[in-house]
């Protein structure tokens, strides 16, 4: 039990057991911190609560019905039974009900094994429905690159309208319509491209059934690999080595680095690289973008552009603030680029058969690596994108059994990285790394301790100076979920933000809360997976980006100096108003 004794509390009693809680808890939050279970589909941790779904009812003494326990508080010397005849007879209709008008597709649906109403069914000892009648026939929205709407799988739990606006802002769904016709969708019955959506798949990660989902892209990656006429390389992102275990039953906040190599080069990848190297050629890009805008009177305060759900909400909604964005490319795009040109010329392979595939945690990314105007490499450059879930699903099929590989190292010289790539990963992570490279870089000093704590946790938004000596105080904010970023915005509107960096991520945590990672994601999962990133960096070899060997080659051998003629050409962008938007 956490601690209450700073807050107000009362005692109350379920199933026969005397417990301590605060006073401003639901019966369900109590249940929850005294290790009982009760089954709920419409509530979740990170969402406000609404009790829609009835199928967390408990008896409460006293009371004239069954109550939903996720939006019941608690008052002194109440007396709770969670599992009466009464309660188990209630759930199992209730469910029922569900499955009477769901989908019967379970052996194939994507979310077989992780469907929390396929789980509670199977709780409650369903094997059968009482209940049978017209089932809904509303049509799938496949219109965009990054999620895949299934109406008839929603259950009518609302978490993707909460998510959506109250981590988001965006509020791109709605419930509308009334019974049977009752519906969640964007509004007027428009497919997600024809909306303002980011695509960060944040109402992925919280629909308990498969009526939000990432694209699949898996079966592209499979003939690529089978075409004996391509070179097929993979990319893998920071957040992706952290999380991946999770899907093969292992505990959040391992770090799977080695495991994941070599399940990538048994599926048969010709080359496994990390996108952490791109996230140091990011770093040396951006970092160097910073100190110019400072030194030379440039546009501030300068903002990251790594997220691409991030930059799809400012070209959608503050397109007045595009010149604040770095032109640095994503570090998954820089990579695309650089692996159909330096890599092509140094191993001597053909770029028009290379097939850059990335594995991310972010449905977003698919989005960013299918907008036309990334092809400076001469090709798209980055053909396929994968999720953290696509990737574990692939393997599976292999039959690999994960939890029992060898570690195996990244192939060469796109595998080579730093702790500050690692970070990337986290939310203040790019703050952090980009820090460590200016400091050093503006002052000609080595930077003794390369810890940046102010920026690091799960605050919504951080603040903090750094000073680079000279009388130059570099002022600094990072911000996670849009909601937040908003915040940040309408604050640099009013004239009130005197930051010089700031750093968005559009997902809570950052990158480790992506659209595309394991299920379950609340911030007990993502403060594990965020200490092993900060663990992974402790322990690396280099913790400066400008310290990577194989990033000192690539510019002394052929890029040429940072944000210099080849650097703007293959790793610089510029966004506009609505740009990539596909209509």
């Amino acid at each position: 039990m956490s601690n209450v004794t700073d807050v107000p509390t009362i005692k109350m009693t379920i199933n026969g057991r005397e417990i301590t809680v605060p006073k401003s808890y639901t019966v369900l939050e109590a249940a929850r911190e005294a290790d009982i279970d009760i089954p709920h589909l419409c509530y979740h941790p990170d969402l406000s609560h609404e009790g829609n779904c009835r199928v967390c009812v408990v008896e409460v003494q006293g009371a004239k019905s069954l109550v939903a326990s996720c939006v019941y508080p608690v008052s002194d010397g109440m007396v709770v039974r969670t599992n009466t005849p009464a309660v188990r007879e209630t759930r199992k209709t209730v469910v029922e009900l569900m499955l009477a008008n769901h989908p019967e597709d379970c052996l194939f649906c994507v979310k077989n094994q992780h469907c929390e109403l396929q789980q509670i069914a199977a709780d409650l000892g369903i094997r059968e429905v009482r209940f049978h009648g017209e089932k809904r026939d509303n049509p799938m929205d496949t219109s965009n690159p990054s999620i895949v709407r299934e109406p008839n799988k929603c259950i009518l739990c609302t978490r993707c309208v909460r998510v959506c606006s109250e981590r988001q802002s965006l509020d791109i769904y709605s419930s509308t319509n009334r019974g049977f016709d009752s519906i969640v969708q964007p509004a007027f019955g428009q497919g997600l491209d024809e909306v303002a959506c980011s695509y960060c798949g944040q109402c992925t990660t919280v629909c308990p059934t498969a009526a939000l989902t990432e694209k699949d892209d898996t079966q592209a990656v499979w003939d690529a690999i089978a075409d004996p006429d391509k070179h097929v390389v993979v990319q893998t992102a920071p957040a992706v080595r952290i999380a991946l275990g999770e899907e093969f039953g292992l505990k959040s906040g391992g770090i799977f680095t080695g495991q994941m190599v070599a399940a990538l080069r048994r599926m048969g990848f010709d080359k496994v690289f990390d996108t952490d190297f791109a996230a140091d050629l990011t770093i040396m890009e951006e970092g160097y973008e910073l100190l110019g805008r400072i030194k030379n009177g440039g546009t501030l305060p300068l903002m990251t552009s790594c997220s691409p759900g991030w930059i799809n909400f400012i070209q959608t909604n503050y397109p007045d603030m595009l010149p604040h964005l770095s032109t640095a490319k994503s570090p998954q795009q820089m990579f695309g680029a650089t692996v159909k040109t330096y890599y092509a010329e140094r191993a001597g392979v053909d770029p028009s058969k290379i097939v850059s595939v990335s594995v991310m945690p972010c449905t977003a990314k698919k989005w960013e690596a299918s907008m036309p105007k990334f092809n400076d490499s001469g090709y798209r450059d980055v053909d396929i994108v994968v999720t953290t879930r696509e990737l574990a699903r692939m393997i599976k099929s292999m039959g690999i059994d994960f939890t029992d590989l060898p570690e195996e190292d990244f192939d060469a010289p796109m595998g080579i990285s730093t702790g500050a790539a690692q970070i990337f990963g986290a939310t203040g992570g790019v703050m952090e790394a980009a820090l460590r490279t200016a400091y050093e870089v503006y002052t000609g000093k080595t930077l003794e301790k390369v810890d940046f704590c102010d920026v690091r946790g799960l605050q919504g938004i951080k603040e903090a100076s750094v000073d680079l000596g000279g009388g130059v105080i570099l002022k600094v904010a990072v911000a996670h979920t849009l909601r937040n970023a908003r915040k940040l915005l309408e604050k640099m509107r009013a004239g009130e933000a005197d930051y010089h960096f700031i750093e968005v991520m559009a997902c809570p945590g950052g990158c480790l809360g992506g659209g595309g990672q394991p299920y379950p994601i609340d911030d007990k999962v993502r403060q594990a997976r965020m200490d092993a990133i900060y663990n992974a960096d402790e322990n690396m070899k280099f913790r400066k980006s400008h310290e990577n060997p194989a990033i000192k080659e690539l510019y002394d051998t052929w890029m040429g100096k940072p944000n210099g003629e080849r650097a703007h050409h293959l790793l610089h962008t510029h966004y506009k108003a609505m740009e990539g938007r596909l209509k």
